[in-house]
């Protein structure tokens, strides 16, 4: 009888755990992400061509079976969000004033100050297809005081982590910034680590997980 209760109350345990956090496609997951024959009309428009976008950042061709981000599939909870977030998400993406190597950089060093996997995973390949190498990419963890960055390159760091950690730019880094970017640059700079930042608490919170063949998050030196 007593083994039979632990049994019980085990598998209680277990099926409240897949409620709370994700299914076991899905673990981890604290929302699940809505799977495509649950989609509302809405959701199904709004998410037309996504893939093919995505696919462009990426440099990729579009795949036969392409799939949709978790993210989105974690949006797709909320229509009504969803639409406006990505209209703003695909103007800042395609029509931002910024060079996309210029914008990875940012959008790297935002998912690392949040340590968000989902975020560092998806940006190495859009990073990789704007011209950022593998060892600029690795280096993008030491910050912007690491060996080996141009000046340019320095300034657009130390702004993200400014912005990371005081969501402010100082008069230093921002006389720096105004020297090479347009005013139109320079308001689309704190855009950008927004964006990504926001992504990652949106990632981070609900538990949306990174999927296969991405790159994983490095581990933080101690």
């Amino acid at each position: 009888m007593g083994r039979v209760f632990v049994f019980v109350v085990l598998a209680v345990l277990i099926a409240l755990c897949s409620v709370a956090f994700g299914s076991a496609e899905e673990p981890g997951s604290r929302v699940r992400p809505l799977p495509e024959a649950e989609w509302s009309p809405e959701v199904v428009r709004l998410l037309r061509g996504t893939r093919d976008r995505v696919a462009s950042l990426e440099g990729t061709q579009p795949s036969s079976k392409p799939k949709t981000l978790a993210i989105l599939r974690t949006l797709a909870h909320h229509p009504d969000l969803m639409g406006p977030f990505l209209g703003f998400a695909t103007a800042l993406a395609q029509e931002g004033a910024l060079s996309r190597r210029d914008s990875e950089l940012l959008a790297l060093r935002a998912s690392w100050n949040c340590q968000s996997e989902f975020e560092w995973g998806h940006h190495v390949l859009y990073a990789q297809a704007a011209g950022l190498s593998d060892v600029e990419i690795d280096r993008i963890t030491e910050g912007p005081d690491a060996a080996g960055w141009s000046a340019e390159d320095r300034t657009l760091l130390s702004a993200a982590d400014q912005l990371h950690a005081n969501q402010q730019v100082d008069d230093v880094v921002w006389k720096q910034l105004a020297s090479r970017f347009s005013e139109k640059e320079l308001v689309e700079i704190p855009f950008v680590v927004g964006q990504y930042t926001m992504l990652s608490m949106v990632a981070n919170s609900t538990g949306v997980q990174l999927e296969a063949g991405y790159a994983r998050l490095p581990r933080k030196s101690k």
